[in-house]
Formats: structure tokens, C-alpha cells, sequence
């Protein structure tokens, strides 16, 4: 499957873009369901976006917030995806939003997936919105080369939920939704910045294996189409 470029001028356009696409979307869900559901990435790209997408006027008592992926560290730490949704995007009229968190206060990273998981279960099902982000190594989410449980995170069978994932370049223990539960979304963005990034998507819409670039997978198999969020 082939991703549909949405190129703009600058960082500040790409932001308001995205955030108008995704407001639409939204409020496409909340006339047509009552309520919209979005899972976010965090790192650094995402910021703009939030702010912008915080601004936009929907119905925000009528959506559930979640992330695609995070860190088993607390919401108050500097690397919590949670915290940085929080700061920047549940905030003026977006903070009616509600937050469904994935990392939970558990004795391991196993525990805290599990809890996440039953509490997201009645959400994204599929998605309304799901904003990936891509690392230069070509993982997604937190599918990384080199993971823990990669294989079982990218096969379609294994069932909707929050997963467990480890590898050399992720740091902390993640958590991270399932390539089921992502790759069906009404909306499934690739938000990215840089001429970097787009040589690392160029790479990855190439032949090769999934395994060495996971991004792949979204590119390959998703049943949406990836809508891809670009400015050098």
C-alpha cells in the first residue's frame, strides 16, 4: 500500500495542518457515534501539534485521549509520553478531554500492561485517530528493531491490547498498543519533520524486511491507508 504525502512549508503550517485534519475527523466521530476516540505519540515532533490541536473548537467532553506507546516511568517524569500530553495538548478547552493512561503504578511493566489493557478495552475499537511517530531506526510505536516481543507486537492475530516491549535503543521497559489495535484506525497519521525522516521513510517504503524496519508494517499491511504529515 502506498502512503499518501501531506507535505507543508514549515513546522508551524505542518502542525496546523495535522491539527485540522484531526479536529475534523473528530468531530466527524462525535456526530456520527457520540464520541471520538485519539491515540498519540509522544517525542518531540508532536508538541506544535498538540498546542494547535488543543485550540481547535470540538465537542472535547466527548473524547478519550490515549497513547499509542510509553515508558514505564511515572507521569511525573520528564520521559513520561503522559506528562507531555498532559502539559501540551489536555489543556484550555481540550482539557475536558479525557485521559487514558498506559502506565500504571505496578510492580513491573507486565503488570502495569496488563491493567492498562482492560482499562482501554472499551475504546479504539477501531481508533477514530491514530498519530504515529517514526524514529530513524524505523520503529513505530514502540515496535523496535531488535524487540523483545517484535514479532508478536507486529502479527496480525495477536489480539487488540497493550503489550510489553524491550530493546537496546528504547531505554525504559515500554508499553505500546498492538499493530491490531493501530492499523484500522478511521485516521492513521505518520507525523514526522525533517529531510532525515523522509530518507528514513523512503528507506523503509522499499523492499526489506519488517523485522529491521517495523514502520514497514503500517506501510504494508495496515487497512487503512497511512496519511503521512511532512515539512523538511
Amino acid at each position: 500500500m502506498t502512503a499518501t504525502m501531506h507535505v507543508f512549508d514549515s513546522s508551524a503550517a505542518l502542525a496546523e495542518g495535522l491539527a485540522g485534519a484531526v479536529a475534523s475527523a473528530l468531530s466527524a466521530a462525535i456526530a456520527t457515534r457520540g464520541q471520538a476516540c485519539i491515540a498519540v505519540s509522544g517525542g518531540s515532533t508532536p508538541k506544535a501539534f498538540f498546542k494547535a490541536l488543543s485550540r481547535k473548537p470540538i465537542e472535547w467532553s466527548k473524547v478519550v485521549v490515549t497513547l499509542v506507546d510509553e515508558r514505564f516511568v511515572a507521569p511525573d517524569s520528564d520521559r513520561s509520553n503522559e506528562k507531555l500530553v498532559r502539559d501540551n495538548l489536555l489543556v484550555d478547552a481540550a482539557a475536558a478531554a479525557k485521559l487514558e493512561p498506559l502506565y500504571y503504578p505496578a510492580p513491573t511493566a507486565e503488570a502495569a500492561a496488563a491493567v492498562a489493557a482492560r482499562q482501554t478495552a472499551s475504546i479504539g475499537r477501531p481508533f477514530d485517530v491514530a498519530v504515529l511517530g517514526m524514529g530513524s531506526d524505523g520503529h513505530t510505536a514502540s515496535f523496535f528493531p531488535g524487540g523483545s516481543r517484535l514479532a508478536e507486537a507486529l502479527d496480525p492475530a495477536t489480539p487488540r491490547g497493550v503489550m510489553t516491549m524491550e530493546a537496546e535503543g528504547a531505554g525504559e521497559p515500554r508499553l505500546t498498543f498492538t499493530f491490531s489495535s493501530l492499523e484500522d484506525a478511521r485516521l492513521l497519521v505518520l507525523h514526522i519533520e525533517g529531510n532525515g525522516k523522509k530518507e528514513v521513510l523512503a528507506k523503509a517504503e522499499a523492499p526489506g524486511d519488517e523485522a529491521e524496519m517495523p514502520i514497514r508494517a503500517m506501510l504494508r499491511r495496515a487497512s487503512s491507508p497511512l496519511q503521512v504529515y511532512w515539512a523538511p
